[in-house]
């Protein structure tokens, strides 16, 4: 077959039929009435390009071009995002990570009316401790928290707190992997003796209460996919700003739910990892970078959001 092809490809001109040649002819005219309709068409495609382009105010197509450039780049990032909790889902399947460790304590009652949120004057008298210095600020704080149950307390500088603030108000939700003690998933390695803990993703949620009052809220990102804005928080965080200028410090409380499946060693881990992707520990090199730009690609949509290098991240102290 191949032998035949060839043969009838190579045949001379000579050999050709006075048929076959009037075929060739007719085809060759065919293709160049075709390829003149094409350019034809392409120049009065340029032309009504060209004239709205004029309407526009642009003196030719390329200025046109160049005014959209932005909007296309825009339009072509919107196509290509991402939700990264289904990103997280296909995780979980693949990995057969832990979702659902913790058992759903129910949603908040809707009907329930809101409290309203707490600031640093319903702990202390913020006008009496602006008259103390920075040292007594910082124990007195210490103090109030002292042998209480479920409490986190911290004194954060002013520098410290400068670097998050910022990322925590652009990236205001988050998801963090906790490592579940007690509950051990088997992993594919040729160790058959060789298992890990599992992994139990959270919610992360920053909330801007008031102008020196910001929540941080950690829920179960199981418990959060249940019940959505009606997930109750295993714990929720404080920042106080009040004494940001006067003694560069932000005061913190926390409390974990008693009722809970999460003890407080473990909030004080998701605090930690808080800290860390949050840019704490600095945003410009390393590792550190890297969270930080996990971060926003979590915001974002980003394709280059990995959740096998959250989980990786969120485990290495360097």
């Amino acid at each position: 077959m191949i032998r035949s092809w060839t043969r009838v490809v190579s045949r001379s001109a000579s050999q050709l039929s006075a048929a076959q040649l009037k075929r060739i002819i007719s085809a060759s005219s065919i293709q160049s009435s075709s390829n003149y309709s094409t350019e034809s068409l392409e120049q009065q495609y340029k032309d009504k390009l060209l004239e709205k382009a004029r309407e526009q105010g642009f003196n030719s197509i390329e200025d046109l071009k160049n005014s959209l450039k932005e909007e296309i780049e825009k339009r072509k990032l919107e196509l290509n995002k991402i939700d990264p909790l289904k990103e997280l889902e296909n995780y979980e399947q693949r990995s057969k990570m832990s979702s659902n460790i913790a058992k759903s304590r129910g949603p908040i009652d809707p009907s329930t009316p809101k409290a309203p949120f707490k600031t640093l004057n319903s702990f202390m008298d913020v006008e009496k401790v602006k008259d103390l210095s920075k040292q007594e600020c910082e124990f007195l704080w210490r103090a109030r928290w002292a042998n209480q149950e479920n409490i986190l307390s911290a004194v954060i500088p002013v520098d410290i707190w400068k670097k998050m603030g910022p990322l925590a108000r652009e990236n205001p939700f988050f998801v963090l992997p906790l490592p579940r003690e007690g509950a051990l998933e088997d992993l594919a390695t040729d160790s058959a003796d060789k298992k890990e803990p599992a992994m139990e993703m959270h919610y992360i949620q920053w909330q801007f209460a008031g102008p020196n009052t910001v929540h941080c809220i950690m829920t179960t990102l199981a418990e959060f996919k249940l019940h959505k804005e009606y997930a109750r928080p295993h714990t929720t965080l404080q920042f106080h700003l009040d004494l940001v200028d006067e003694k560069n410090i932000v005061l913190m409380n926390g409390q974990v739910e008693s009722d809970s499946n999460v003890s407080l060693p473990e909030s004080q881990l998701l605090l930690l990892n808080i800290q860390r992707f949050y840019g704490a520990m600095g945003q410009e090199l390393g590792n550190n970078k890297k969270r930080v730009q996990l971060l926003k690609d979590f915001t974002n949509g980003s394709p280059n959001f990995n959740v096998e290098l959250l989980v990786t991240l969120s485990q290495t102290m360097e």
